[in-house]
């Protein structure tokens, strides 16, 4: 298979790159009135401006034909047919059929999953009804108050960067904790908050076995078996989202209170399933629905729309130009919604997870940087932290800058000031400021030529650094199922642009099979296996002094 580089687009764009590297975007505007209406599109509840990235209209249709050249509209159909695109595992990846409101059959191994799928969301909708209306009760006779949800990784992120979107929005929440570290600083913390006669525990692992999952699942039942100190309680007070039914009999849950999984959807995609249980609980079943409607909404745009308007494809479109050819190895998501503070870290999963991979489809090793570092934080919280290095360090970061029209709660005049900061950081790291502007004002300011020499090299901003901005109409349940949506596909379409297999994780399972083995060591002074001199002495250094 021949490698994205030898591609005619790939060699084109190698060639622009080397020439916009030496254009500011200053110039790209003054050159062109109508470039936000050029680089911008707009669906339904979102607004997406691209047009403060280093491209021009060259360089946008050599990216749209890198996209023809990679075939992107084939395995586009692929995946959303049900095709076994996750190679390596020889699965389907279709996290979408789980959205789909259209409730077109779909036949996978000769099972229409769609039935499967609005069967479970039935049951799901049943059971939330019955806790939210207090007819679920617990071992005494009380209804549920609060949802302990333990999980990790795509078990937790997901559905608690929903669940913190819709705090301020959600008419008579049940109080949800997350626990996903095995420190049990967590767990204990969680356990002092809540009543075991009047809480819900809801255990999301795929195959019941991961180790933070039911190391801190393990705890849970000990701590309401301290109160309940019956067994059979236990299927009044802990539900699981699982496919393995034989370990959650085990454990004590029901099979009526096992909601199901299926392997054509990786954990941090899966929060449309029944991983998205707690976010029912929370929010009610009508908004989980809407988180659904608006990703659906957005699967409907990302099927349809020509490749120049289509906003998923635009995003890995822009990533692979900013990482692979203009070498900015990083990019930041700054969401400035309070609401939205989970999202980086939940897009920092997403995102490297999936295409931090080192090998093409066939094995072979990629020539060009691939997934960039993801990372960020509200957008407020971070001016007054690392901006700074953003506006004047010496690395180039790409940066989503993500708002909404209308605020979740009108205080005053706190939104118009929380978007005039958004307005004005892509506007500030897009343009700059320049030694002759610096001097103009300092001198304005009474500054005597000795003082403006001094201070001149360090107040300059050189800007022409690139950003997108995303605005929702609001943040609601359907804008954060959107949101989610736009940054799943582009996951996808990243990956296919540099023939990465995006749904695989072979570097979370080897770390895993590691603390396997190491935690029998840590607990069995008879096991012993081979280790190099650094992790040997840690181990050492650690059972040595525990107990001390």
């Amino acid at each position: 298979m021949a490698s994205r580089s030898e591609l005619v687009s790939w060699q084109a764009l190698e060639n622009s790159a080397q020439k916009m590297a030496q254009t500011h975007l200053k110039t790209l505007f003054a050159q062109d009135d109508s470039r936000f209406s050029q680089f911008s599109t707009h669906i339904p509840g979102v607004l997406f401006d691209y047009s403060k990235q280093r491209i021009d209209e060259k360089v946008f249709a050599q990216l749209i034909s890198l996209a023809k050249e990679c075939d992107i509209e084939a395995w586009r159909e692929k995946m959303f047919a049900g095709e076994k695109i996750n190679i390596t595992e020889d699965r389907a990846v279709l996290h979408t059929a789980l959205r789909n409101r259209a409730h077109t059959p779909l036949i996978v191994d000769g099972e229409n999953i769609t039935e499967a799928v609005d069967s479970e969301l039935a049951k799901i909708k049943t059971f939330v009804e019955k806790v939210r209306s207090g007819q679920w009760l617990g071992y005494t006779g009380k209804a549920v108050k609060d949802v302990v949800s333990i999980g990790v990784g795509g078990s937790n992120l997901g559905p608690q960067t929903a669940t913190e979107a819709l705090k301020a929005v959600v008419d008579k929440p049940l109080n949800v904790h997350y626990v996903s570290n095995a420190d049990g600083v967590q767990i204990a913390s969680v356990l002092n908050k809540v009543d075991p006669e009047t809480t819900l525990f809801v255990i999301s692992s795929k195959t019941f076995t991961t180790s933070e999952t039911m190391t801190n699942s393990k705890t849970a039942v000990d701590w309401f078996l301290n109160s309940a100190k019956d067994k059979s309680a236990i299927a009044k007070h802990f539900v699981a989202v699982s496919t393995n039914l034989e370990k959650t009999a085990a454990f004590g849950i029901s099979d009526e209170n096992v909601f199901t999984m299926w392997d054509w959807v990786g954990g941090r995609f899966s929060l449309w399933s029944a991983i998205g249980l707690p976010i029912a609980l929370y929010a009610g079943f009508e908004a989980f629905e809407a988180i659904l409607e608006g990703a659906f909404e957005v699967d409907e745009h990302f099927k349809s729309a020509p490749l120049e308007q289509n906003i998923p494809l635009i995003m890995a479109l822009l990533s692979v130009w900013n990482t692979s050819f203009l070498g900015f190895d990083s990019q930041a998501i700054l969401p400035y919604d309070q609401a939205l503070h989970m999202l980086p870290a939940y897009l920092q999963q997403g995102e490297m997870e999936s295409n931090g991979k080192h090998v093409t489809f066939d094995g072979q090793t990629v020539p060009y940087t691939t997934v960039p570092i993801i990372w960020g934080m509200t957008g407020i919280n971070g001016q007054h932290a690392f901006y700074q290095c953003l506006h004047q360090g010496n690395v180039i970061v790409p940066a989503d800058f993500i708002g909404s029209v209308k605020p979740q709660v009108n205080v005053d005049k706190h939104h118009n000031i929380l978007l005039s900061n958004f307005f004005a950081q892509t506007e500030a790291l897009m343009n700059g400021v320049d030694a002759q502007q610096i001097t103009a004002d300092l001198a304005a300011k009474g500054k005597t030529p000795a003082q403006i020499e001094m201070l001149l090299k360090h107040k300059i901003h050189q800007g022409n650094r690139p950003t997108t901005s995303i605005l929702l109409d609001t943040v609601d349940a359907k804008a954060v199922g959107r949101l989610i949506a736009l940054y799943e596909h582009k996951i996808f379409c990243h990956g296919i642009l540099l023939q990465i297999c995006s749904f695989d994780q072979w570097g979370v399972e080897l770390g895993k099979g590691l603390a396997s083995k190491i935690e029998a060591e840590l607990t069995d002074d008879n096991v012993v296996n081979e280790h190099d001199s650094s992790t040997q002495g840690l181990m050492a250094y650690y059972k040595q002094h525990r107990t001390q």
